[in-house]
């Protein structure tokens, strides 16, 4: 056992020495073979010992073996990364090379069109406002001065909240999914002061689906208040803002409308010229309704109508986009078609 004591200093100058991976391998097999591995033999033979030497054998092997084991996994990662000549003569990166194409994220159509509102309103001075899209029906009606009897209040077009799920209490905090952003003008009010200026884009839901309609849809809403607001301003802003925000040369008409909220109310319609026939160029297309603010839409807030007036607007987001981008059924925007959607 003593001539096998002496050896471990030639098994460590082999391990030190070893020019491969595979060389070092075969080292650690003749030391750790599991049946004729030389350390594996030796602990073997310590059944053969006397307990003084077997003490003494236990600590000489141990610590070989720990040795070994240290200096192993060291040359193996050694070998393992390749040395500044390697690199210089077998390295088949070629720097110069363009890099291989890869895709790349982006926004959606609907959120990327969303921040252009907000940033072309914002240039002109409005707020970024948002609220809940579940709302009660005081928010969502009563306030906006829109009657008991009116249409947009019945099941056909409103999601109203199962009442066993709602924890209002009373007929004025029934609980519905928006069915547009105008609460949130109302809640904008009933925190600020006039004079200002806000919009506020959302997801709104109506029971509505077709080429042109969906039951969840976005909208964004504006609101000025002040001391001599007119329909003149009204104007301005609207056809200054979707101008920039579609890109294309379009014509604007107002034409009167009927809105709870607004009186005098209007609505708003586009033409544009193109080159697809089969789409809605070269004709009139409503846009949305606007109008000035209803004396009892102020009145509901605490804000006096003797002294403040002002306008508001709603229109959807997805139509404009169709207008812009000529897409002929908003459908597109919500079926997550990727050839659809790697377009823009």
């Amino acid at each position: 056992m003593a001539a096998a004591a002496h050896d471990w200093q030639s098994y460590a100058a082999r391990i030190a020495e070893s020019p491969s991976a595979d060389a070092l391998a075969a080292i650690e097999h003749e030391l750790f073979g599991r049946k004729a591995g030389v350390l594996t033999v030796a602990l073997k033979d310590m059944g053969t010992l006397s307990p003084d030497e077997r003490r003494a054998k236990a600590v000489e092997l141990n610590e070989a073996k720990k040795s070994f084991t240290e200096a192993i996994e060291l040359k193996r990662k050694e070998l393992g990364s390749p040395s500044g000549d390697q690199l210089k003569i077998g390295d088949g990166i070629d720097v110069s090379m363009e890099l291989p194409a890869h895709e790349e994220g982006h926004l959606h159509l609907i959120p990327e069109f969303i921040r252009s509102i907000e940033e072309v309103f914002g240039r002109m001075g409005f707020d970024v406002w948002t609220g809940p899209e579940i709302e009660t029906e005081d928010l969502n009606f009563n306030l906006l001065n829109i009657p008991p009897e009116h249409p947009a209040r019945d099941g056909q077009d409103t999601f109203w909240i199962n009442p066993s799920t709602s924890s209002g209490q009373g007929p004025n905090s029934k609980q519905v999914l928006r069915t547009h952003t105008s609460p949130v003008q109302i809640r904008y009010m009933q925190t600020h002061k006039p004079p200002f200026r806000m919009v506020c884009p959302g997801k709104v839901y109506r029971k509505d689906s077709d080429a042109t309609h969906s039951p969840m849809f976005h909208q964004f809403e504006g609101l000025m208040i002040g001391k001599d607001i007119t329909v003149g301003h009204l104007k301005a802003v609207l056809i200054e803002a979707l101008t920039e925000l579609i890109g294309r040369k379009v014509e604007f008409r107002f034409r009167t409308g009927y809105f709870p909220f607004v009186e005098p109310g209007l609505e708003m319609d586009m033409m544009w010229q193109g080159d697809l026939s089969e789409s809605r160029e070269g004709k009139w297309l409503e846009m949305g309704g606007c109008g000035m603010v209803h004396p009892n839409v102020l009145r509901n807030v605490d804000i006096d109508p003797e002294q403040w007036q002002g306008f508001a607007f709603g229109f959807g987001v997805e139509r404009p986009l169709m207008i812009k981008h000529r897409i002929p059924d908003l459908r597109s925007f919500y079926e997550g078609d990727l050839r659809f959607l790697k377009q823009f």
